[in-house]
């Protein structure tokens, strides 16, 4: 399985490429473009590996990934059951600094769109209610032809150079690109912890599945995701519980149980190191 390239297509007939997802899982290896990428997800929820960061996507999310940048939408478990009736769906451009023309950016007016390439590196998530219109603007640009498409595009990228309804991916810019050896060896990493999470993982084990001493993994890995593997998957885990949580049909004890930890102590501390509150405080915050 190789996870990196990823070619985009180009065609003579469109100067930036569009792409509807549509299918019972998205495409789950780790893989980077040269292009900056956004995303509208439709439906489905998941993780989104992106460098650095772990986060959970769900329906409306819009996403901006940087060029070069490792990253993958994994679904959870449930949309890979044989019989699941879920699906996944997204809408996804790609384009870079000259789609637009080589010059367009020089323009004193394009201020703000030179800004937010330059900050795609770090990856961005816009999310809530106030993102309407964006979501909006997105669909619509999949309608369009000709003229009018190039007009929405602007549009939709001078919608994300002003809005602050955002956060950043990554708290700096990514800019080390993975070769296709170090990016089956992660996407081997992350689909071994996204499997496993739910019971106790030995770091020997991980190493095992990179192929590496357990020294020299631990290295690896920190030195590939700026964290330390326990780091990444108490992060999953929290994830997870989180959308355990959500769903209000289980006790935090029986929940902290299947998302791998141990005991409930442990897991209301790595819960807080995580989300910066405790478990039954984000479930009183779902009241409101």
């Amino acid at each position: 399985m190789k996870a990196l390239p990823f070619k985009i297509p180009k065609t003579e007939q469109v100067s930036f490429h569009t792409q509807v997802d549509e299918e019972k899982h998205f495409y789950d290896t780790l893989h980077q473009h040269p292009e900056i990428q956004v995303t509208l997800i439709e439906e489905s929820h998941g993780t989104l590996i992106y460098g650095d960061y772990l986060g959970s996507f769900e329906p409306g999310d819009v996403f901006v990934i940087g060029p070069n940048a490792p990253h993958v939408f994994r679904n959870d478990a449930s949309y890979y059951e044989a019989h699941s009736s879920k699906k996944a769906k997204a809408l996804t451009f790609f384009f870079d600094r000259s789609t637009l023309g080589a010059s367009f950016l020089d323009l004193p007016e394009a201020k703000g769109l030179v800004t937010l390439i330059e900050e795609a590196g770090r990856g961005m998530k816009f999310s809530g209610g106030h993102i309407e219109q964006l979501r909006e603007k997105i669909r619509s640009l999949f309608r369009l032809e000709g003229l009018d498409r190039i007009i929405a595009l602007i549009e939709i990228l001078k919608d994300l150079s002003i809005s602050s309804d955002f956060d950043y991916l990554s708290g700096q810019l990514f800019t080390k690109k993975v070769n296709e050896i170090e990016g089956k060896r992660l996407n081997d990493i992350f689909n071994f912890t996204m499997k496993e999470y739910s019971r106790p993982i030995q770091l020997v084990e991980v190493a095992e599945v990179a192929n590496m001493t357990k020294t020299a993994f631990c290295r690896y890995f920190k030195q590939h995701t700026r964290k330390t593997y326990l780091d990444f998957l108490n992060e999953y885990r929290v994830g997870q519980a989180c959308k355990m949580l959500r769903e209000r049909d289980k006790p935090i004890a029986q929940i902290a149980f299947e998302c791998g930890f141990n005991n409930l102590s442990n897991f209301n501390r790595r819960f807080k190191e995580v989300k910066s509150t405790s478990p039954s405080a984000f479930v009183k915050s779902l009241s409101y």
